[in-house]
């Protein structure tokens, strides 16, 4: 089948690299326009406008798609069989959707219909999800709102961050969404949409993962010790609080258990009445600081112009002394 890929970040590589690798054909890619990412406010490409360079594909970087008429009119030139749409960046409207022979389908981040959005690992990991997977779901005009055709569920492991899971998700959204495309062939010859699911079907609640605001990032230590860890793994690696007036990214925390903390290596300040303070410097370790509930230990960071320093370079960098606050 002849394929239009629409993607942006280095998310949807594996599975635009896979398509080309395949027996169909990608006759285009659409993504997201060039944007100023650097201090030099140099223009830089997406991920996905450079890899299609690189394998010598036609792309299109529109500026806006919604009433974009000649953009439109050369989608349907293309006479293409499916769009495939893995984090494009932009809800698609009707008048695109309508464009490709045997529809628009998307490879969505979540375990449908929990967290339809823009942010769906972010916001798993924030709520402390057990599971989350990949959905290949039919588009419609609703915000993720379509029939599913395939699922995978996956364990959220607890060492997991944005990154790890990220690439999780990306390699499996790769996977079956190729499968996916089988089944959409099957189907066409059998004239067969039975295979489809309808969300409201599952049995599962509705969320939404809104998009991440600047706000969010700012560590609030009088929150939950496990809330706190959650968010540090959810925003991975831009979780971050102020020390001593510059902006310090907290990159990997630990939150201490009661038997841990009866150890005796962990004897500090016991009688502490406020959240964000530094209760204690354990060499070879860490900086233990209070929260609302348990201490954590702050494994890794990055001061605001320094390297990422763990455990002693940490502590020989930051110089900390037990009293001192962090503040959000």
């Amino acid at each position: 089948m002849k394929i239009i890929f629409w993607g942006t970040p280095e998310y949807s590589i594996p599975s635009l690299d896979i398509f080309i690798k395949s027996k169909h054909e990608v006759i285009a890619v659409v993504s997201q326009p060039d944007k100023k990412r650097s201090r030099g406010n140099k223009l830089i490409s997406s991920p996905v406008k450079s890899f299609a360079e690189q394998e010598s594909i036609k792309i299109y970087t529109p500026d806006k798609i919604r009433g974009n008429n000649d953009f439109i009119n050369e989608l349907k030139l293309l006479s293409c069989d499916l769009f495939i749409v893995i984090a494009y960046g932009k809800i698609l409207p009707i008048e695109i959707l309508k464009i490709p022979k045997y529809g628009c389908w998307n490879a969505h981040a979540s375990l449908l219909p929990r967290w339809r959005g823009a942010a769906p690992i972010q916001w798993s990991l924030i709520k402390g999800d057990e599971f989350t997977g990949i959905g290949i779901m039919k588009m419609n005009e609703g915000l993720d709102t379509g029939d599913i055709l395939l699922e995978e569920k996956i364990k959220i492991d607890n060492n997991d961050n944005l990154n790890t899971l990220s690439e999780k998700l990306s390699i499996l959204s790769a996977k079956l969404f190729l499968n996916a495309t089988s089944l959409i062939e099957e189907n066409i010859n059998k004239n067969n949409n039975s295979q489809l699911t309808k969300q409201n079907t599952l049995g599962r609640e509705i969320t939404y993962a809104r998009m991440i605001e600047k706000s969010d990032f700012k560590v609030d230590w009088s929150n939950e010790a496990i809330k706190i860890s959650r968010q540090i793994k959810a925003l991975y690696p831009r979780a971050n609080t102020t020390f001593r007036g510059k902006n310090l990214k907290i990159l990997k925390i630990k939150v201490l258990s009661s038997d841990e903390i009866k150890n005796e290596k962990y004897l500090f300040m016991s009688n502490y009445s406020k959240a964000g303070i530094i209760l204690a410097v354990i060499k070879n370790e860490g900086i233990i600081i209070s929260t609302k509930t348990d201490p954590i230990i702050l494994l890794e960071a990055k001061l605001e112009g320094k390297n990422i320093s763990s455990k002693e370079k940490l502590i020989q960098q930051l110089k900390p002394s037990v009293g001192e606050y962090l503040s959000d």
